[in-house]
């Protein structure tokens, strides 16, 4: 097919310059569009002009931590693209009915628990434990570190300046979505990972994690986690930068975080968005009501005062 033959960037190329010439779409629209096809193409390996219901079906459930705004963007975008694949005789159908519709009811986010959690840091230990470990290993034990521990989005991560964490300074500003400003807590254990990788990191670089001529990209980033995963014996799809943000926000709660504390840790406009993390057992909650309720420790029953009966 010669969708395959020239490969999902040079498609993805001719899409938006027809976008940008016959829709007349806005900048911002054709870089979100460029995002969006060129993380579904990393999903499929650079197979996403060939992708048939099932490779769509893969694509979707990596959408499903996001919000019903966002899935329907990214499907919007690929709705798109494929109808211009089929248009311009790329290939014989359009196979986007296979995308999920905005309206679609939206389902919980992927959980991590905390033994999984364990095995993506014990591999990454394994790594570090040597004389004169890898920059690449210190580069890993840093993103991680931040994913995990300050509940940092991927783009705020690959972004980060290079200054951006001071060894003596646990938390940090940054300006999350809509120009937002928050403070994120930086464990102990993330400034000390920073303090090691920085190290290897040039004195003139702009950017905490550098790539070329800019930052890490947030492709890259999501490859270097699914091979993490695989070394650690977790399922690749379970792992991706969102589910260990949803990690760190959903192991403080169940350690009892404020709610509202955690919106603001994670920079929510709303706590409705902070309330999607919240997905915590019943049995957490029964224990929760048990043990810090004012009555929980009090052995007296209200006397039952019969004249109102």
């Amino acid at each position: 097919m010669s969708g395959v033959a020239a490969g999902d960037r040079a498609l993805i190329d001719r899409f938006l310059e027809m976008m940008a010439a016959e829709a007349g779409a806005a900048p911002n629209t054709l870089a979100a569009y460029r995002s969006d096809l060129t993380l579904a193409s990393a999903v499929l390996e650079d197979g996403l002009a060939d992708a048939d219901a099932d490779g769509l079906h893969r694509i979707a459930h990596e959408w499903r931590d996001l919000s019903r705004a966002t899935v329907a963007r990214k499907s919007a975008a690929l709705r798109r693209f494929f109808a211009f694949l089929a248009d311009e005789g790329h290939r014989p159908d359009d196979p986007g009915k296979a995308l999920p519709r905005p309206g679609t009811a939206r389902p919980l986010p992927k959980v991590l628990g905390h033994a999984d959690v364990d095995r993506l840091f014990a591999a990454i230990a394994e790594r570090l434990h040597c004389e004169h470990p890898s920059p690449a290993d210190l580069r890993l034990a840093a993103l991680v570190e931040l994913l995990y521990g300050s509940g940092l989005r991927a783009t705020e991560l690959v972004s980060l300046p290079r200054i951006a964490i001071a060894p003596d300074k646990p938390f940090l500003i940054l300006r999350g979505k809509g120009g937002r400003e928050r403070m994120v807590p930086i464990s102990d254990r993330a400034r000390a990972a920073v303090a090691a990788w920085r190290m290897h990191v040039p004195v003139d670089a702009a950017w905490l994690f550098p790539s070329g001529q800019k930052h890490l990209t947030r492709i890259r980033l999501y490859q270097i986690l699914k091979s993490l995963a695989a070394e650690a014996g977790i399922p690749p799809d379970r792992v991706s930068p969102h589910v260990l943000r949803h990690a760190f926000a959903t192991h403080l709660l169940e350690g009892g975080a404020d709610l509202r504390a955690l919106q603001s840790m994670l920079g929510h406009a709303d706590i409705a968005t902070t309330e999607i993390y919240t997905h915590v057992d019943a049995s957490r909650l029964v224990e929760l009501v048990n043990s810090r309720h004012p009555l929980a420790d009090s052995d007296r029953v209200p006397a039952v005062d019969r004249r109102t009966r």
